[in-house]
C-alpha cells in the first residue's frame, strides 16, 4: 500500500515538472516570434498576438484600436521607420498569467524603447498594450 502511495507521488511530480518545461518551451516560442516579428517588420504577424481591443502609443501618439485598426497602426510605423534590428533588453511575468517585454527597436535614423504587456489566454499569449518611444 505504502508502495502505491509513493509511486502515486512520483507519478505527481514528474507530471508537474514535465508541464513546467512545457510552458517554458512556450515562452521561448512567444520570445522567438516577437524577436522575428520585429526584425521583420510584419504587422500581420503581430497582430496575431492583439488582444480583441489593444492601447498603442508612438511617441505620445496615443489610441485605443480594434485589432485590424491596431495592425494598420503598426504596418504605418514599419513603413515610416523600417526594420534595422530588435533586442529584447527584458521580460517578465506577474504569476504566469501577466507579461511584458521591454525592447529597442532601431530604423535607420532612430531608435526607440518598444515596452510590450499582454497576457496569457488559455495557452496563447495576447498584448494588450504597446508603448513605442523615441530613445
Amino acid at each position: 500500500m505504502k508502495l502505491m502511495i509513493y509511486l502515486g507521488i512520483l507519478l505527481s511530480v514528474i507530471i508537474t515538472v514535465a508541464q513546467g518545461k512545457t510552458n517554458t518551451s512556450h515562452s521561448a516560442d512567444w520570445k522567438e516570434e516577437l524577436l522575428h516579428v520585429f526584425q521583420s517588420g510584419s504587422s500581420r504577424d503581430l497582430a496575431r498576438y492583439f488582444d480583441q481591443g489593444i492601447t498603442i502609443n508612438i511617441n505620445g501618439n496615443q489610441g485605443d484600436y480594434s485589432k485590424n485598426q491596431a495592425e494598420l497602426v503598426m504596418r504605418d510605423f514599419f513603413r515610416k521607420f523600417p526594420p534595422v534590428d530588435f533586442q529584447l533588453l527584458h521580460e517578465g511575468n506577474n504569476q504566469e498569467q501577466m507579461i511584458y517585454y521591454i525592447g529597442i527597436y532601431k530604423s535607420e535614423d532612430v531608435a526607440f524603447r518598444v515596452f510590450i504587456r499582454g497576457k496569457k489566454d488559455n495557452g496563447q499569449v495576447k498584448f494588450y498594450s504597446i508603448d513605442i518611444v523615441k530613445s
